[in-house]
């Protein structure tokens, strides 16, 4: 390491001893020559500490952190090196109000949910009747360059701004498809995500249900309790809850949900990172009244869909049908930092209902139903003449109503 990259780790260790004790430093520490490549170290230091205290699965050093901050220049680069986890990162003011928009379901973009897979932004699900799904996006599309920037080693938040913006704007994504790569051009617009696009009385006959839920968000327990009102005015003696496809949201928007049916037992148990497990439990109060349910799932419902069903399957109040979950057990806490920049640190890991760890495993449905690749994206855009899973929920129900 050179004479200088050294005496910046030197200065750093100092500065953060003054942040961690009066916790008012404000980052006007001049560097000289460097100042221009290192983001600022103000906002360093703050991260580096919330790592350092609050961050629940990886223990790293102080010296770590620093070293890798001084290595790579950036406050991403320096938790990507000394971190092994995705979800732990910093955005700047710009991907902070982004996100913080994504949670009221109203927001300019093309409407892709994306996630880091082999450190590539790739595209977990599009939103349905957004430009990205009418562009012909689909899961597991590699986005190799946004508006020709590589998005190599780009964390999710700073993909995320950049594909964000005015509507009536224009995008260029590179995208690669199995070995395929190909240009789209996309225009964005006013993305106004409605939790629960689809619910409907399914089937006549026996009166079974149906509630297609895709995101997690404010407005989501509402639109759920919506449905739910409607359908029971309908006679409804039996439901599918659809999670196929949904990415999940905010832990509160599935609380709420998973409390509406789950009562005498946690929603989730959380974990913090000496390892003490603290139950959030339901609430009697407002609970519904058992009926026969399934829960549909796939390989596309993660995070805030796997607390919901997870609960419901744990405590025998819905049969799970699909295939495996996407296996997400981490909770993110969101941090604002001085310089209206934000971090968000995964400060806690989370358990089901019943105490399963389910991070990087899934959940296991009771009744596992397998479709192609081409099925699955039939069904996503509502073009396929027969459902699979969907034809089995309903055997399960009409089964269950016969007993």
């Amino acid at each position: 390491m050179s004479r200088k990259a050294t005496l910046i780790i030197i200065t750093l260790v100092a500065l953060l001893s003054v942040s961690l004790v009066y916790g008012s430093y404000q980052g006007n520490t001049q560097v000289g020559q460097e100042e221009t490549r290192y983001e600022s170290i103000g906002t360093a230091l703050e991260v580096i500490a919330l790592v350092k205290t609050r961050h629940y699965f990886q223990p790293v050093s102080t010296f770590e952190l620093i070293k890798a901050y001084v290595k790579n220049g950036t406050i991403n680069g320096m938790l990507k090196e000394a971190l092994d986890d995705p979800y732990t990162r910093h955005m700047d003011a710009i991907a902070f109000e982004n996100m913080m928009n994504t949670t009221t379901g109203i927001y300019g973009g093309i409407g892709l949910s994306v996630g880091i897979v082999d450190d590539r932004v790739t595209v977990v699900a599009p939103i349905k009747g957004t430009p990205g799904e009418r562009a012909g996006l689909r899961r597991g599309d590699k986005i190799m360059a946004i508006d020709g920037k590589d998005t190599t080693y780009m964390t999710l938040d700073e993909a995320v701004s950049l594909m964000r913006g005015p509507e009536d704007t224009e995008l260029d994504l590179t995208i690669r498809r199995d070995e395929e790569e190909f240009e789209v051009h996309i225009v964005r617009e006013l993305i106004n995500v409605i939790s629960v696009p689809d619910y409907r009385i399914i089937d006549e006959e026996y009166r079974i249900g149906y509630i297609e839920i895709t995101n997690f968000s404010e407005r989501t327990y509402d639109e759920l309790l919506t449905a739910l009102a409607t359908l029971d005015g309908q006679g409804q003696r039996a439901l599918i809850l659809d999670f196929r496809f949904n990415p999940g949201g905010t832990l509160s928007a599935a609380l709420q949900m998973a409390n509406e049916f789950v009562s005498g037992a946690p929603l989730l148990y959380l974990e913090d990172k000496e390892g003490n497990r603290t139950p959030f439990d339901s609430i009697l109060a407002g609970t519904r009244k058992p009926m026969p349910m399934v829960a549909l799932i796939n390989g596309s419902s993660a995070s805030a869909s796997e607390i919901v069903t997870g609960a419901l399957q744990d405590n025998g109040l819905a049969t799970l049908v699909g295939t495996t979950t996407f296996g997400k057990g981490l909770v993110q806490s969101l941090y604002p930092l001085r310089d209206g920049s934000a971090l968000t640190v995964t400060e806690q890991g989370y358990l089901t209902s019943g105490g399963k760890d389910i991070n990087g495993v899934g959940i296991e449905p009771d009744i596992v139903v397998e479709v192609t690749l081409e099925e699955e994206e039939a069904i996503y855009l509502d073009e396929a003449e027969i459902d699979p899973q969907l034809e089995k929920a309903l055997e399960v129900l009409r089964t269950q109503l016969e007993t």
